[in-house]
Formats: structure tokens, sequence, C-alpha cells
């Protein structure tokens, strides 16, 4: 009987997730599956939830909305701010720089620039897409004490 997932087993999948429209946004590695300790927010909670029960050898597809993966998109992280205040930096669309704001240091993206100003987003860049998963479970298994301790899987001989 194999074991099922749940809260503090390691997991190990091999996966493919893709926007809605079929667009391929990230997936395992060249036979190395993600390993995780289930449960402890490593995956966005639409995936780790449809894991939950599954057990090795197990393939199946999941629909992740917005709000159980990156959140919505919202207008308020989007904000136009000086230009001089990235200094001599070269400034373009599509790059990605830590600002700190009232909330704490966050990941914006340049949207827009200008000779005086500078378009930024805080959004994550999936916010507001569905995800849809390909998910084959190849290992369950128990976490050791030490992986629990460290909250992380440890590799072959690996014990920090």
């Amino acid at each position: 009987m194999s074991e099922a997932i749940a809260q503090d087993k390691v997991v190990g999948i091999h996966y493919t997730v893709k926007t809605a429209e079929g667009q391929t946004l990230d997936q395992s590695k060249e036979g190395n599956p993600l390993t995780f300790i289930h449960g402890r927010g490593m995956l966005i909670p639409g995936l780790e939830n449809a894991l939950e029960g599954k057990t090795q050898g197990d393939k199946f597809t999941a629909e992740v909305k917005p709000e159980e993966a990156y959140g919505e998109r919202h207008d308020g992280l989007i904000q136009t701010v000086p230009r001089n205040l990235f200094g001599d930096n070269e400034v373009q669309p599509g790059m990605q720089f830590r600002a700190s704001t009232d909330q704490g240091d966050q990941s914006v993206v340049i949207v827009e620039v200008n000779d005086d100003e500078v378009t930024v987003d805080g959004n994550h860049p999936l916010a507001g897409t569905d995800l849809n998963f390909d998910v084959e479970v190849v290992e369950v298994r128990d976490a050791t004490e030490q992986e629990l301790e460290h909250g992380h899987v440890h590799t072959d001989g690996e014990d920090h």
C-alpha cells in the first residue's frame, strides 16, 4: 500500500505548468523531480491542495485559479515614480527591481519609461493568471526528523 500525500510527507513530483492559453511557464528539469515537504507552504496553495491524498504513481491535472496561486492583480500596485529614483541605472520595460515600500521590500517590474517618469508594477508576474498543472507523483515518504527540523528536504549526504 503506497503512502498518501499528507502534512510533513516528503513528496517528489514531475510537473509542467501552463497558462490557460497553453503557454508553458515552468516544468521540472530533465529527470529531476521537484522535491519538498508537504504542508509547509513551499507550493502555491492550489497545487498543494490538489496533491493532498495522492500517492506515488498518480498522474493528474489541476486547474488553479489566481486566488489559490499568486492572487488577483491589484491596480494599486502599479505606480509611476520619478525617473531620478533609479539614479544612473539603466531602466527598461521588463526589468525587475527590489523596491522598499511601507509593507517591506517587494519585487517590481518596470512597465513603462519616459524621460521623467518610470511606471512600475508590484503585482506578481503571474497575478490574475489561471494556471494548469500536469503532475506525476514520483515519490512519497516520511520526512526524517532532521528534514522536519530544518524545514527542507535533504539530498544525499546533506545534513544541514
